[in-house]
């Protein structure tokens, strides 16, 4: 009989840190309400549940007061395995001063956003090596933060809700040296993702910059060279009844139903695993802005418009060291 080679099982280990990553929200979601469901309606234990729902009202703030971060859960050796499977590599343009604030706007979402993921919620890819001194914050939805458990679990990784009030708590409570990690483009930016592709949802999502000069922070680029090639998209025909669907439904929930693949367990198989296709993040030099309490639109454009050039730059500054052509630009729409 032969045992599997050190190589299989390293192989084996990245899939599963994917794959638990990715169905973690679906699978810790559906647990918790059946569970709870079950203890209330055929058992005699709904007090159970009753102290869950109990602390989740008491603690409902904690995602938008800086989150409940476990620096043993960023440095879980899970997380490396994470990396390696695509693999994710960090890198910076210029040093950042721990003396100062900032906001970080990372592009493009892609489907999952496995590059911000590895590189902001964990330590594996060496953020606290290439950026000593700074915390960082990933920002999310705080539908996140619902459910009991895990709220908890994505909270260990040191994430908080993307709301206004929690961005200023961030930026006015901790003092300094916090990169709060925004990805701007969000949910209405999967449709978009598709290999080569390198169109951002960017022109009128400008609350970031109004958070911004409100607080007299810095701006930071960063884009993720290899997001979009982790999937492939079925494109539906414009005007057919799937794709009206779609519409419909990204008008009702606001996100847009893809219809995606990948791979699967094994290296030539289908899944909806993300390809083994390498992800360089490149983050750019900071973006200084004025501290203005209530920013007019149109100084909001303003600096709005010297952001969108900054990226722009960084984008065509490192394309082609990553197979993209010197005539393909950043669609911003």
């Amino acid at each position: 009989m032969l045992l599997p080679s050190k190589k299989d099982l390293k192989t084996a280990m990245e899939v599963f840190a994917v794959f638990q990553w990715a169905l973690s929200a679906f699978l810790i979601a559906t647990t918790v309400i059946l569970v709870n469901l079950y203890l209330v309606m055929f058992t005699p234990y709904w007090p159970v549940t009753v102290l869950i729902l109990t602390w989740l009202a008491f603690d409902w703030k904690t995602p938008e007061r800086g989150g409940r971060r476990f620096n043993c859960v960023r440095k879980w050796c899970l997380w490396k395995h994470y990396c390696d499977y695509f693999p994710l590599k960090l890198l910076k343009t210029h040093d950042i001063s721990p003396s100062h604030n900032y906001i970080l706007a990372c592009h493009p979402h892609g489907l999952l956003s496995h590059a911000c993921f590895g590189h902001f919620s964990t330590e594996t890819s060496g953020f606290s090596k290439i950026f000593p001194g700074i915390t960082p914050y990933m920002l999310t939805l705080g539908a996140f933060f619902w459910v009991p458990f895990l709220r908890e679990y994505i909270m260990s990784t040191g994430a908080c809700s993307v709301s206004q009030s929690s961005m200023d708590f961030l930026l006015t409570h901790r003092g300094t040296g916090n990169m709060l990690i925004v990805v701007v483009g969000g949910l209405a930016e999967c449709r978009y993702s598709q290999p080569g592709s390198s169109t951002l949802v960017l022109k009128n999502r400008s609350g970031f910059v109004r958070v911004a000069l409100r607080h007299g922070v810095a701006l930071i680029p960063a884009y993720a060279f290899g997001e979009t090639d982790l999937y492939d998209q079925h494109i539906f025909t414009p005007g057919g009844l799937v794709n009206r669907f779609q519409k419909w439904f990204q008008r009702m929930v606001h996100i847009y139903p893809c219809a995606f693949y990948g791979r699967g367990f094994t290296k030539n198989s289908s899944g909806l695993l993300p390809y083994t296709r390498p992800v360089t993040t490149i983050v750019g030099e900071p973006l200084p802005l004025p501290k203005i309490e209530n920013p007019s639109q149109e100084i909001v454009a303003k600096y709005h418009a010297l952001y969108i050039d900054a990226l722009r730059k960084l984008f065509d500054q490192h394309k082609t060291k990553f197979g993209i052509s010197e005539t393909q630009e950043l669609v911003i729409i």
